[in-house]
């Protein structure tokens, strides 16, 4: 069924000409965007009627709004395109980002894979070794894209708080972002608790990088003496706009397709995404990569999105007020 609905749609990609569904991961490869879409793209076609092939096409730009504003209003509505997007994407709808040309809740949601822990981590060789130090002590991080919290998370905390972070734009993604502080380009970088746990474990071994922030509401138990975003949320109205971006980890990695599928293929490709969760050759591979695994379902998804939309006035108008949005 799913496995030729693409013969409709040779326009997009030579591969959907063949039937062939596509994945179109919203960052450049090296982050953990990346290596949990194509994780998906290798597993999830053996669920699906079929058992078609799903080729990962990587569509970086803007944090992942490029891919976001294709997948909503380019890509076809008959199963044969989904969408591995930024976990911040229902923030910017929010925050009324004049880029994002989607409504998030319309988006056709499959599943979540896994939540995630963004982090700042900063080389071992920079004058500051942590989020205190730069109250007095500029630290260069590595920008991966204006809608991306590598870039958001410290211009808030140099509003809300007085840091002095200074973002060097012009990253891909995280994997760039991480050569460019290993290089000596900048002091610090973004990526996930996942990627540094499957890519860096020598970092952490050799001490040649330190965590200095967590961007989740509290600790991570595997990170207990790393500060988590919340705690530099001087008051309430504070602590609300970083909940906006400190909560964008429960949506995480998921997989979602353009609003308006059919709904016996939305059902087909939720079901699939069910049954690829319990692939014991998918845990496995986790396993073998130390990446995690903590999925949900749509239904999940479409609350949390509901709910980060729907952010309260005064929320919005202090983002604007620090980010310029």
């Amino acid at each position: 069924m799913i496995g030729l609905i693409g013969e409709t749609c040779p326009h997009r990609n030579a591969s959907l000409a063949y039937g062939i569904p596509a994945e179109d991961i919203g960052y450049a490869p090296g982050g953990s965007y990346d290596l949990y879409a194509r994780m998906v793209a290798r597993h999830l076609g053996k669920h699906i009627p079929g058992n078609p092939t799903i080729i990962p096409n990587n569509m970086p730009g803007a944090g992942s709004l490029q891919a976001a504003n294709f997948l909503y209003s380019v890509a076809p509505r008959d199963g044969s395109a989904l969408g591995a997007l930024g976990e911040t994407l229902a923030m910017e709808q929010a925050l009324q980002n004049p880029g994002v040309k989607y409504d998030a809740m319309q988006y056709t949601s499959i599943g979540r894979i896994a939540s995630s822990n963004n982090l700042i981590m900063v080389w071992h060789t920079s004058k500051a070794q942590s989020v205190a130090d730069t109250f007095s002590t500029e630290m260069t991080m590595a920008g991966t894209g204006p809608s991306n919290l590598a870039e958001i998370v410290p211009r808030l905390l140099n509003g809300l708080a007085g840091t002095r972070f200074r973002i060097i734009s012009g990253y891909a993604s995280a994997g760039p972002g991480m050569l460019a502080m290993e290089r000596g380009e900048v002091d610090a970088s973004g990526t996930a608790w996942a990627t540094i746990k499957s890519q860096r474990q020598d970092w952490l071994r050799d001490k040649k990088m330190r965590i200095i922030l967590q961007v989740v509401p509290t600790r991570d138990p595997e990170l207990p003496d790393v500060p988590a975003l919340l705690e530099f949320g001087k008051t309430e109205l504070d602590r609300q706009v970083l909940t906006i971006y400190a909560s964008g980890g429960a949506i995480g990695r998921s997989i979602v397709a353009p609003p308006g599928l059919p709904p016996s293929i939305s059902m087909a490709l939720r079901e699939a995404f069910q049954s690829m969760i319990k692939d014991n050759e998918m845990i496995a591979e986790l396993k073998k990569a130390q990446l995690e695994l903590s999925p949900n379902d749509h239904s999940f998804l479409e609350k949390t999105v509901a709910q980060t939309v729907q952010v309260p006035a005064s929320v919005r108008e202090r983002v604007r007020a620090i980010l310029g949005k």
